[in-house]
Order: C-alpha cells, then sequence, then structure tokens
C-alpha cells in the first residue's frame, strides 16, 4: 500500500478553505490509514492531533438507518408499515397541489421516510411546530415535533419521488416509539456500548467542548471563511428534540468503529453484532425509481443512487474508482463515511466548514479515488 498522494492531498487541503482535518481507513477491522492536518483554533496555532470533536450533521442519518434496521431484523418494524402504526398523526396526510391542498394519495410507510421519498420537507418553522413549542416552553420532545410536522402538506404524495428533508428526525421518533426509548438511549445501548463507542452524544456536554474543533461558515462571495461562536456553535433546536437527521457529535475515532463494523459484515472487532450481513445488503439497496433518481441527481453524487437512509455506488464506470455497493453520507460541515462491504474497507473523514460545496463535489470524490488508489 501507497498512501502517499493521500497524505499529500490531506496537506493540501488548507489552501482549499479547509483549516483542519482527519481521515481515518479501515480494512478488516485494522486501522490501515491515519493523518491529521492543519489546526483545531482559529489561531492556528494547536495542530489537529486526532481527539477532536465534531459537529456530524447528516453523517448521523448513517446511525440513525442503522438503528431502523437493527429494528427491522428483529421484527419490531416493518419497512412498509404505514408511519401513523407508530405516529398516528401520519393517519391523514395532505399534499400540495398547486394553490390547493388534497389528501395524500398514498399512505407513507417506514421505506419512505428511509429513502427520503416521503414527501417531508427541510421546513422546520411551520405554525404546528412553533405552537408545541410555545405549548412545552420550548422543549417539545422528538415525538412531539415529528408529529407536529405531520400537520403541514406534503411537498408530493408518498414514494413518488425523492426529496432530502425532515423524515429522518421522523424515523427517529419512529424508533424511539418502537424500542420505548429514547433515541440517543437506543443508540447508546444497541450501537455505541457494543461498539466501545464512548465519546458521541445529541448534546454538547464538558468534554465534547473541550475537543470541539473549530467551526467556520464558508463564504462563496469573499471566498472567505468566518468563525461561529460559541453562541453559534451550541445553538441547537431544543434541549429535549434529538435530531434522528443531524444531531450527533462525535469524532473521527468513534465513528470509524462504526463504519468498520459495517463493512464487516455488521461485527465490530470483538465479535459484537449491530446487523447481519443480509440487513447490510438491504439497507444499500437503491430505493429509487426513474423520477426519483433524477431528483438525486441534483445532489451530484456520481455514479450513486440512494438507498435506505445512505447513498449507494449503484455505477463504478463513472465518478471515479471505488466499488460497487459502497455506501454512506456526509454532513453539512464536511464530514464523510465510506463504507464498502465487498473489500471490508471503511473511511470517515471529519472537518468542521459550512456551506461548503466543494467538499461534496471534489474533496470527498478525490479522497474516495486517493484511497482506492493507494490500496
Amino acid at each position: 500500500m501507497d498512501f502517499s498522494r493521500l497524505t499529500a492531498y490531506l496537506d493540501y487541503l488548507n489552501k482549499l478553505n479547509v483549516p483542519g482535518c482527519d481521515l481515518a481507513v479501515y480494512r478488516g477491522h485494522e486501522l490501515i490509514y491515519r493523518h491529521q492536518a492543519g489546526y483545531r483554533d482559529v489561531a492556528r496555532t494547536a495542530p489537529v492531533q486526532g481527539d477532536e470533536a465534531y459537529f456530524l450533521y447528516s453523517s448521523t442519518k448513517v446511525f440513525t438507518s442503522c438503528a431502523a434496521m437493527q429494528l427491522i431484523e428483529q421484527g419490531k418494524l416493518g419497512l412498509d408499515d404505514p408511519v401513523s402504526a407508530y405516529l398516528p398523526a401520519y393517519a391523514h396526510l395532505t399534499v400540495k397541489d398547486g394553490d390547493a391542498v388534497r389528501p395524500a394519495k398514498t399512505v407513507m410507510t417506514v421505506r419512505h421516510l428511509m429513502s427520503m421519498q416521503s414527501g417531508l420537507n427541510y421546513e422546520t418553522e411551520t405554525p404546528a411546530i412553533e405552537k408545541v413549542m410555545k405549548d412545552n416552553n420550548q422543549r417539545a420532545t422528538t415525538r412531539q415535533i415529528a408529529e407536529a410536522k405531520a400537520e403541514a402538506p406534503l411537498e408530493f404524495d408518498p414514494g413518488t419521488d425523492f426529496q432530502y428533508s425532515f423524515s429522518h428526525d421522523v424515523l427517529a421518533a419512529v424508533i424511539e416509539a418502537v424500542s420505548g426509548q429514547r433515541f440517543s438511549a437506543y443508540l447508546k445501548e444497541h450501537i455505541w456500548e457494543p461498539l466501545h463507542i464512548h465519546g458521541m452524544a445529541m448534546r454538547m456536554n464538558d468534554e465534547l467542548r473541550k475537543h470541539l474543533c473549530a467551526l467556520y461558515f464558508y463564504d462563496p462571495e469573499t471566498y472567505s471563511l468566518k468563525e461561529r461562536t460559541q453562541e453559534e456553535i451550541e445553538e441547537r433546536f431544543n434541549p429535549e428534540f434529538e435530531s434522528g437527521g443531524g444531531g450527533l457529535i462525535g469524532g473521527v475515532a468513534d465513528y470509524i468503529r462504526f463504519a468498520d463494523a459495517l463493512a464487516c459484515g455488521g461485527q465490530g472487532k470483538d465479535g459484537a453484532h449491530i446487523l447481519s450481513p443480509e440487513m447490510i445488503q438491504l439497507w444499500s439497496a437503491n430505493q429509487l425509481g426513474p423520477k426519483g433518481r433524477r431528483s438525486f441527481d441534483g445532489w451530484h453524487r456520481v455514479g450513486y443512487s440512494y438507498a435506505l437512509g445512505v447513498r449507494t455506488r449503484v455505477n463504478d464506470r463513472i465518478g471515479g474508482p471505488g466499488a460497487l455497493g459502497e455506501f454512506g453520507w456526509d454532513g453539512a460541515a464536511g464530514s464523510w463515511v465510506m463504507i464498502d462491504p465487498s473489500n471490508r474497507l471503511s473511511a470517515f473523514f471529519g472537518m468542521h466548514v459550512l456551506n461548503y460545496g466543494y467538499n461534496y463535489d471534489v474533496i470527498h470524490p478525490t479522497l474516495r479515488g486517493l484511497i482506492y488508489e493507494g490500496l
């Protein structure tokens, strides 16, 4: 193996508005590559050390969809179960139809939530959500907010198109209803503890704050970075809401343990069972028809389609080096996970710059290509 070009690229990212980053690559439960570059602080005096904490944003969705797949494997949840079986507010949904609103023609299912075909959008300032927040002193629960979301009309009939949305936040509420546990408590018992993941959380704490990497916002007009203030960094939806779509905070060393287990047949290094190979195959199978694929193509994940909460590689002849069936997702501040069961290969990349589309279009595909090239 020769990862010299990968290392050179990570070091070069500092010149491309990436103040600091960290990449870990595992194959068959063994760390085969780890490199940090840049700085963890705004003053750029403290180098990235590998123990940094990052807001994972939408990289949270891989944990959320894994939790749902566990419940499906156990027979406690069905992919094609109506969402209303667990969240009654979803029994009578409406859909936008021009300037009018009509009853939905199809029933929203768990599959629709997981594959972003629910018809939901990402609007969280709806009258119903604002009301449930006010009625609960700005401390509405995950389930209360998810059910309030059902009062707004959908963008399309469930199952007829793809739209990235609040779906996985609703899925977290379904997981709570099925398991009888708070969402973070479910993750801790069924994923984190079996894999010896001890540094992840749904909200800031003193330990995470001590290790938090400086967070930036990229301004495309000035090609510059603006530091996020402490108040902006710690701003959460509310203390009781646990976002299945983007709430986790954690580090590279913890996330890669999770990715490695999934790449190795759903088992951790010490044999802990997270998910069966058959369920991983189902999880990463394409869920989009032609219309949904056209909508997903707008996300510029070349060679990919969307599965049950993750991108999935469906064409290895375009988009650069890689393997069919490789899956994962990314986050708003640039984090990225790659899981390749066919090669028992996984990678996780941590960085902390918001509003930087170059991540998805260039940096992540380049990292993937250099990993396979190095092998």
